[in-house]
């Protein structure tokens, strides 16, 4: 008795029905949507979409739906197929000379870890002084001065230990190359 009252109100062009359609039941049709297409943009603008079409054919056909969520899930499921008949006909266009094989590429978290395991035993292989210099210096971004008052040493001093650290990491690093 509610739905056929709604479903009237619907057919009267009643705005409050038509907000209270949509406020109980977008959450769940975007999510559907969202599941399929996982882009917001694009299941927002079929969310919209899907709503403009079923209410104008509930209005055309006097049409009665006992699940509103439903009907407008399926009338998502034929957008959302008519979208993919439609790319499916008429293909991809790419143009091949354009594409930028760097930009494109997907990163390989295995050779960022292997280049990350190979520093962390250098590091490991200088003294304790080297090492704090290189991770307070470089690694961590601390000034000449602001190393020296944590390390408790002269600015000149910490750039000799910097140099030396930098130089035996460097021959570290050739010797585990090779």
């Amino acid at each position: 008795m509610f739905e056929e009252k709604k479903l009237q109100r619907l057919q009267d062009k009643d705005v409050n029905a038509i907000e209270e359609i949509c406020s109980l039941t977008w959450k769940s049709v975007y999510r559907f949507i969202y599941f399929k297409v996982q882009n917001r943009q694009e299941a927002e603008d079929i969310t919209q979409e899907t709503y403009v079409k079923t209410l104008s054919y509930l209005e055309r056909n006097n049409a009665e739906v006992e699940k509103y969520t439903s009907f407008l899930k399926v009338t998502a499921l034929n957008i959302l197929r008519d979208r993919w008949r439609k790319k499916k006909r008429l293909g991809l266009n790419a143009d091949l000379e354009a594409i930028n094989p760097k930009e494109i590429a997907v990163e390989d978290d295995t050779e960022a870890y292997t280049q990350r395991a190979i520093m962390q035993e250098a590091l490991n292989r200088l003294n304790e002084e080297q090492r704090t210099v290189i991770e307070l210096r470089i690694l961590k971004g601390y000034s000449t001065k602001e190393t020296a008052r944590i390390m408790e040493k002269k600015e000149g001093t910490i750039r000799v230990l910097q140099y030396r650290a930098l130089k035996n990491l460097s021959e570290i690093l050739e010797n585990m190359g090779s």
